[in-house]
């Protein structure tokens, strides 16, 4: 709950005095055993899901997925399942993490349809994927993938769904180019100040002096969050 790590139940203030004084008769399991426990329910949790997706009681399943780089330049992809439970309510479940070999239609299909396979969702509805050309290879990729597997709905034709957060992205991407000079020039205002301990320290120092009446600091946006570039120059 916390996100604290496994090892913390084995550090001396919380095993030695903390748990010494509440019981001391108790006895902590270790990291390698929690580490164990969190793996076996995700198993148990895994296998109550497959056997959902394999009943014909339920319904079809939509993914969500998008792929992205890290800093260390590895590939990664995450795909969330979206279905309507027993209870009538709509569930998301993350199916999957995964490094991928590459950022092409091909290969991005080629894992989707493995972990479709790994969780037994071969009812599939629907995929909805930002705006990038690769997406339309991934879905024509699927489309073939479903009528081998026998179950694609209406020959694939509203299978791919396009991310409305990414078409309002770059709307407002294009319309930011109006007042382009301006954020700009806020934005390496923010980036100067930003950048040194030194000169955020004095930028405080103004704001007292100055007594403004705000506990807002400057921040930055990012390109990818078109709502951060408002945040940012609201806070301006």
């Amino acid at each position: 709950m916390d996100e604290l790590s496994f090892r913390f139940v084995e550090r001396d203030g919380f095993l030695k005095q903390f748990m010494h004084t509440v019981q001391p008769l108790f006895k902590i399991p270790g990291r390698r055993g929690i580490r164990d426990d969190c793996f076996h329910i995700f198993l148990e949790k895994k296998m109550n899901l497959i056997e959902f997706f394999e009943s014909k009681s339920k319904g079809r399943v939509s993914i969500t997925t998008d792929t992205w780089t890290s800093d260390n330049n590895k590939n990664y992809m995450c795909v969330t399942a979206h279905f309507v439970g027993v209870d009538w309510k709509l569930q998301k479940k993350v199916l999957s993490f995964v490094p991928i070999t590459s950022h092409t239609g091909n290969d991005i299909a080629e894992k989707i349809a493995e972990i479709l396979e790994e969780w037994k969702v071969k009812n599939l509805f629907c995929m909805t994927m930002d705006n990038a050309s690769k997406n339309d290879i991934v879905s024509d990729c699927m489309r073939r993938k479903l009528k081998e597997w026998g179950c694609d709905l209406m020959d694939g034709k509203y299978l791919q769904f396009r991310c409305v957060a990414h078409i309002i992205n770059m709307i407002v991407q294009d319309r930011l180019k109006v007042i382009g000079g301006a954020v700009d020039r806020i934005w390496d205002y923010v980036k100067w100040v930003m950048s040194s301990p030194t000169r955020l320290a004095r930028f405080k120092t103004a704001m007292q002096f100055l007594e403004l009446d705000s506990s807002k600091l400057v921040c930055l946006d990012v390109p990818t969050r078109w709502n951060s570039t408002y945040i940012m120059l609201e806070a301006a």
